[in-house]
C-alpha cells in the first residue's frame, strides 16, 4: 500500500516533468523515486528516534543533533555511488540505448520482424545498463566487506585489506526472483490457454494456480525462520532485528536450540550447559532442574511458553493476541497516515480493515510458528516417533523448529490474493540469500553481475511488451517510470 503511494506520476512530479525533455523523463522519475525510497525509511527512523529521545529525562541529550543527522541523510542520498544514481543509470541506459540498437538491427538484421528487433533492442540496452549500473554500486567500499590480513613483507609484517564481494547480493537476488516469476508465469499462462481451449483444465491445475503464491511465501518463510534460529548471520541485520522484535523470544532459549542443534547440549549427558537455562528458570521462577539437560529429558514445553503456563494451546492463543496488538499498533498509524492525502470515511474504514487483516496475518504467523514447535515436542512428536532420549534429542535438534518453520508461512492465506503475491515475491529473495554466502571472493563478482543484468533485461523487456506479466506493485511502478 505504501509503495502504491510512491507512484512517480503524482501531479506535482508531473508538473515538474514538463521542463524535462521527454527522452530524459524516465531518468528523472527513476532518480526521484530512488532518492525517495533510499532516504524515506531513514528519515522516518530518524524522526521516530528523535521523538522517543525527547521523552527521556532532562540531561540525557542525544549524541548527534537532529539537524546534523537530517542533513547527513539528505546529503548521503545524493552521493554518486548510491541507489538514486543507480536507478537513473539503469533506466536511462535502458531507454536511451534502445534507439541506436533499433537502427542497427533495422540495417543489419532486416530479416527479423519489427517486434523481434524491438524486443532484442530492449533486452540488450537494459542488459548493458544493468551491468554498468550495478558495477557503480559495487564500486563503493563498505567496511563490512573488508578484512585486514597480516602479510610478511621485506620491511616487516603489515596488514593489507582483503575486499569481499556480495554487498549487492540482495538486489541481484531480487532481480533474479522477479525474472523467474516473469518467465514461469508466462509459461504457465500459455499452458493455461491451451488446456482451457482443449477442455483439459483440471481442478488440480486450479489448485496449483491458487496455492502457488502461498507456497512461495510459506517455503521462503520456512528458510528465513530456520536461518533466524540457527544461522542468523545469513540474514540482513535489520531483517534479523525485526524478526527478533516480532517473535519476542528469550535469547537464552534461542541459544539452547542452537546448542542442541550443534551437539553442545545433549540430553542425559553432562556437557556443562545447565547454567544457560537455569538462569532462565530463575527469571521465570521455575524449578532449577527444568534447565538441566541431565535431569529434564526433554526440557519442559513450559519453557517455550515463557511464562504463559503449561498449556501449549493457551500459549498459541496468547501469542496470537499479543502479536495482533503489537502489529496493529504499528500498521494502523501508518495506514491512517497514508489516508491524509485523500481523507474520507471510506478511506479510514479501509485503513482500519487493512491494518486488522495484516495484524491477524502476522499474529497467526507467530502463533503457528510456536505451536508447530509445541506440536512436535509435546502433542504429536512423542506419539509418532517415541519418547526415548535419542528421539527427544532429535526432536529438539531441529524437528520441532522445522515444524514451526513449515507451518507459520501458511498464515498468508488470511491475506487477500493480491497481497499474497506481493508478500511472496518480497520474501523469496531473502530466502534465497540464506542459501548463499553473504560475502564471496571478488573474482567471482562477475557471476552476480551477469545474473543481475540478464534478469533485469528480462523484466524490463516484459514491462515494455506485457506490463501485466510483471506482477504486483513493481510492474505498475516500472511501467510508469519507463513510459515516455
Amino acid at each position: 500500500m505504501a509503495m502504491q503511494k510512491l507512484s512517480p506520476r503524482s501531479s506535482r512530479t508531473t508538473s515538474i516533468e514538463q521542463v524535462v525533455p521527454p527522452a530524459l523523463r524516465p531518468v528523472f522519475r527513476a532518480y526521484i523515486l530512488g532518492y525517495a525510497s533510499s532516504t524515506g525509511p531513514r528519515l522516518l527512523t530518524l524522526l521516530l528516534t528523535h521523538l522517543s529521545r525527547r521523552r527521556k529525562k532532562a540531561g540525557e541529550q542525544p549524541e548527534d543533533p537532529f539537524h546534523l543527522s537530517l542533513f547527513r541523510i539528505l546529503k548521503g542520498g545524493l552521493e554518486f555511488q548510491r541507489f538514486p544514481t543507480f536507478c537513473a543509470a539503469l533506466v536511462g541506459g535502458s531507454t536511451l540505448l534502445q534507439l541506436p540498437f533499433r537502427r542497427f538491427f533495422a540495417t543489419f538484421a532486416a530479416k527479423l520482424s519489427r517486434v523481434a528487433q524491438l524486443r532484442l533492442a530492449r533486452w540488450l540496452s537494459t542488459f548493458i545498463a544493468a551491468w554498468f549500473s550495478l558495477k557503480l554500486l559495487q564500486s563503493k567500499d563498505s567496511d563490512a566487506f573488508v578484512d585486514y590480513v597480516a602479510q610478511d613483507t621485506p620491511t616487516g609484517r603489515v596488514e593489507r585489506p582483503l575486499r569481499w564481494a556480495g554487498r549487492t547480493m540482495d538486489l541481484s537476488l531480487f532481480a533474479v526472483t522477479r525474472a523467474l516469476d516473469v518467465m514461469i508465469g508466462e509459461l504457465w499462462s500459455q499452458r493455461k490457454v491451451k488446456r482451457v481451449g482443449s477442455g483439459k483444465w483440471s481442478k488440480l491445475d486450479l489448485i496449483i494456480s491458487t496455492l502457488a503464491d502461498p507456497w512461495i511465501f510459506s517455503t521462503s518463510c520456512a528458510l528465513i525462520m530456520w536461518a533466524w534460529i540457527y544461522t542468523p548471520d545469513r540474514l540482513p541485520r535489520s531483517y534479523n532485528k525485526w524478526i527478533k522484535s516480532a517473535a519476542a523470544v528469550d535469547q537464552r532459549l534461542l541459544i539452547a536450540l542452537r546448542r542442541c542443534r550443534f551437539g553442545e547440549i545433549k540430553y542425559g549427558v553432562e556437557t556443562g550447559q545447565a547454567h544457560l537455562l537455569e538462569g532462565m528458570c530463575r527469571s521465570y521462577h521455575w524449578p532449577l532442574e527444568y534447565g538441566d539437560p541431565v535431569k529434564s529429558i526433554p526440557y519442559p514445553c513450559e519453557m517455550v511458553h515463557m511464562g504463559t503456563g503449561k498449556s501449549c494451546e493457551y500459549h498459541a492463543v496468547s501469542r496470537l493476541g499479543r502479536s495482533f496488538l503489537w502489529a496493529f499498533s504499528t500498521y494502523l498509524p501508518l495506514n491512517l497516515l497514508l489516508t491524509l492525502r485523500n481523507p474520507s470515511k471510506r478511506a479510514i474504514t479501509n485503513a482500519v480493515k487493512s491494518s486488522a487483516r495484516s495484524s491477524a496475518f502476522l499474529g497467526t504467523f507467530i502463533a503457528l510458528f510456536y505451536y508447530g514447535i509445541c506440536l512436535t515436542r509435546t502433542r504429536i512428536g512423542p506419539r509418532v516417533l517415541g519418547t526415548s532420549t535419542p528421539v527427544r534429542q532429535k526432536i529438539d535438534s531441529g524437528l520441532c523448529v522445522g515444524a514451526g518453520c513449515t507451518l507459520c508461512g501458511w498464515s498468508i492465506l488470511i491475506e487477500n490474493a493480491g497481497r499474497r503475491k506481493d508478500f511472496g515475491l518480497f520474501v523469496a529473495p531473502r530466502a534465497l540469500a540464506t542459501l548463499l554466502p553473504r560475502r564471496y571472493l571478488m573474482e567471482d563478482q562477475w557471476k552476480e553481475t551477469l545474473a543481475f543484468a540478464m534478469s533485469t533485461a528480462v523484466v524490463f523487456t516484459c514491462v515494455g511488451e506485457k506490463p501485466e506479466r510483471v506482477r504486483g506493485v513493481l510492474g505498475k511502478l516500472l511501467h510508469e517510470v519507463l513510459s515516455q
